[in-house]
């Protein structure tokens, strides 16, 4: 039977559901200095906030490298009884540092680090070239990555994205396991999911990360006509558009057809706005604010379409 890899175990796609599909509990990049999120008993608090708003379970989409603390993970749901899928893969190559390994990485390391993550467990030491055992969750069991994550710029595929797509389609022949793709300002969806065709991976089984900071529902129309899923995260991120735009943006994608293939998330993603690291609007916003508004824009049955059944065959691996 299908299955969705958890930092717990794994469970049936039943079991997840209402999941938001993108946020992170640690994340350390040189790109967002001072915004680390790195403290495990506000960023466990910040999750509580998250269940209390609704939510089953969520995809920790903070790939290698990044700051990713597995055990803390493990613990955090162990606590908060949240189904966590925590991520492989690597970013775009701006997340790392010039002197970082991973920028060197061939596809053949890069998909043997995916593999030992999604079916070995992911390492305490999370450098690239970090060694040592698995991380262990509560119960003594290793932490194993549930989707592979790759990160293209804006209108671009450079060579280390090219060898991390690359990448994914091995570790995604091996396992099933779904691959997330961060789309810079969402950009170039049908370009990856050509690459990624390529590569072995079906769109069907592709999530585009950040669709929405190109809220046209033609072009999601399109890719969603493809099989891909579309990741709708950008809310409360007014400086661009109000929220009113992605509802709006998703509404016509529904009406069109797409409804099957979105899902929902927040990416907050910074310590600023944490409320439990002393910011806001917090992980708690697209539960409370959000997903109201969306369920009186599209109903009842299509906004549960989108929190649990799209990501539950989302995140399926094929028994």
């Amino acid at each position: 039977m299908a299955f969705v890899r958890t930092v717990l175990g794994d469970v049936r796609p039943d079991q997840l559901g209402c999941v938001n599909y993108h946020e992170h509990l640690f994340q350390v990049t040189p790109l967002l200095p001072g915004d680390e999120l790195d403290d495990e008993e506000l960023s466990g608090r910040e999750a509580g906030h998250l269940r209390r708003s609704g939510f089953d379970g969520f995809v920790d989409a903070t790939p290698c490298g990044l700051g990713r603390r597995p055990a803390a993970v493990a613990r955090i749901a162990a606590v908060t009884g949240l189904h966590v899928v925590a991520t492989t893969g690597v970013h775009r190559a701006a997340h790392y540092r010039d002197d970082d390994l991973v920028l060197a990485a061939s596809a053949e390391a890069m998909a043997a680090r995916f593999l030992r993550d999604l079916t070995g467990g992911m390492p305490a030491d999370d450098r690239w070239d970090g060694e040592g055992a698995a991380s262990a969750g509560p119960d003594g069991r290793p932490v194993r990555a549930g989707i592979v994550k790759v990160g293209i710029g804006y209108w671009s595929i450079d060579a280390f994205a090219a060898r991390a797509i690359e990448a994914a389609g091995r570790a995604h022949a091996a396992t099933g396991a779904p691959v997330m793709v961060h789309l810079e300002h969402g950009s170039a969806g049908h370009e990856v999911l050509d690459r990624l065709a390529g590569a072995g991976v079906p769109a069907e089984r592709v999530v585009l990360a950040h669709a929405d900071r190109n809220p046209d529902p033609v072009l999601h129309a399109e890719l969603a006509a493809r099989g891909a899923y579309l990741g709708y995260d950008g809310a409360a991120r007014h400086r661009e558009w109000p929220d009113a735009v992605l509802v709006q943006c998703l509404a016509d994608v529904v009406a069109a057809g797409g409804g099957d293939r979105v899902v929902l998330g927040g990416d907050v993603a910074r310590r600023r706005r944490y409320a439990a690291y002393g910011g806001m609007p917090g992980l708690a916003y697209l539960g409370t604010r959000f997903v109201p508004r969306v369920r009186a824009a599209i109903g009842d049955a299509a906004t549960d379409m989108l929190l649990r059944a799209n990501p539950a065959r989302l995140l399926a691996w094929p028994g």
